[in-house]
C-alpha cells in the first residue's frame, strides 16, 4: 500500500484551533441553555471538526447537493455539538446558536432534518443512526455514485441490538463507501459502558462482521486525518473507526467524569471551562 502523506502541520493546527472555538462556544451555549449533553459533545468535537473542515465533500450553500458525501450523527443527542459544528462551517448563522433548546428553534435536542441545513436525518433514539446509513450506503452503491457515507455513535450505543444487524448486513454486502466513526469515551449516561455492557473486544467484534477497522486517538488530528485520508481502508468491506477519546475533553473538571454526561455548568463551572479553553489557545 502506498504511504500516505504526512498531513501538514498548519492544517493541524487550523482544526486544533477551530475545534477550540467550537468547544467554548458550544459551552456556553449549553449554559445559557440551561440544558444539553456537554461531555459527549466535547469527546466528539475533534472528530466532526476535521470532518467538516477538512475530510467531508459537502457544500454549505447547497446543503442538499445530490453528490455531497452524508454524514449522520447517530448519538443525536449531542446535537450541540453538531450544530455549532455546522454552524461555523457555514450551514446556518453561528448568532443562530443563541436559540438552542428555546421553544419555537429549529435547534432542538435532536437533530431535524426538515429544519435545519446539513442534518441528514432525525437522530436521537440510539441505535437507529447506523442503520440508516447502512441504507443510505445501499442506496449510493445502487446509484453507482461517487458521494461515500459517514455516520458517528456513541459507544454506549452500540449496546442497541439493531447496530449489529445493521453491521452484518453492511459487512455481507461489502459497502466499502460507508465508515462508521465510534466515539469510545467508555462512559454513557449513569456509568461506564463497561459496567453496563461490556463491548470488548470491540474491534474484534467488527471485523467479524467483515469490516476493516483502525482504532485511532479522537483527539489526535494527524492520527484522524491520516485515517480519514486511506478510506476505504479495504476495498469490499465497510470501514470501522474506533476513535478513543475522553468525555468532556478540553475542560479538566469534566473529562472522563460520567457525571458530565447532561449536566449544566453553574456560573463559576462556565468561567473556569472557558478560562481554561481560551488557555489551550
Amino acid at each position: 500500500m502506498m504511504a500516505m502523506p504526512t498531513p501538514h502541520p498548519q492544517m493541524i493546527e487550523k482544526l486544533r484551533r477551530q475545534a477550540n472555538e467550537i468547544r467554548r462556544r458550544n459551552v456556553r451555549m449549553i449554559y445559557e441553555a440551561g440544558m444539553g449533553h456537554i461531555g459527549g459533545d466535547l469527546s466528539a468535537t475533534d472528530i466532526l471538526t476535521t470532518l467538516y473542515f477538512d475530510v467531508l465533500r459537502v457544500n454549505p450553500s447547497d446543503p442538499n447537493d445530490p453528490n455531497r458525501d452524508r454524514f449522520i450523527m447517530s448519538k443525536g443527542h449531542c446535537s450541540g455539538a453538531l450544530y455549532t459544528t455546522l454552524a461555523y462551517a457555514g450551514f446556518f448563522p453561528v448568532e443562530e446558536l443563541d436559540t438552542y433548546m428555546q421553544p419555537l428553534s429549529r435547534l432542538n435536542g435532536h437533530p431535524d432534518r426538515t429544519k435545519v441545513p446539513g442534518v441528514e436525518t432525525n437522530t436521537g433514539p440510539l441505535g437507529h443512526g447506523l442503520p440508516v446509513a447502512v441504507g443510505t450506503a445501499i442506496g449510493g452503491t445502487l446509484d453507482k455514485a461517487a458521494w461515500r457515507v459517514f455516520v458517528l455513535t456513541g459507544d454506549g450505543e452500540l449496546q442497541e441490538g439493531s447496530n449489529w444487524e445493521a453491521a452484518m448486513t453492511a459487512g455481507h454486502r461489502g459497502l466499502d463507501n460507508l465508515t462508521l466513526i465510534i466515539d469510545r469515551n467508555r462512559l454513557q449516561q449513569g456509568a461506564a459502558t463497561a459496567a453496563t455492557v461490556r463491548l470488548d473486544p470491540l474491534a474484534d467484534k467488527w471485523r467479524a462482521f467483515g469490516w476493516a477497522v483502525e482504532e485511532v486517538e479522537g483527539h489526535d488530528y494527524g492520527a484522524l486525518l491520516d485515517v480519514f485520508g486511506r478510506l476505504p481502508l479495504e476495498g469490499g468491506k465497510p470501514t470501522c473507526i474506533i476513535a478513543h477519546t475522553h468525555k468532556g475533553k478540553g475542560v479538566s473538571f469534566m473529562e472522563n467524569q460520567v457525571g458530565w454526561h447532561h449536566r449544566v455548568p453553574s456560573e463559576h463551572e462556565l468561567a473556569q471551562a472557558l478560562a481554561e479553553l481560551e488557555t489551550a489557545l
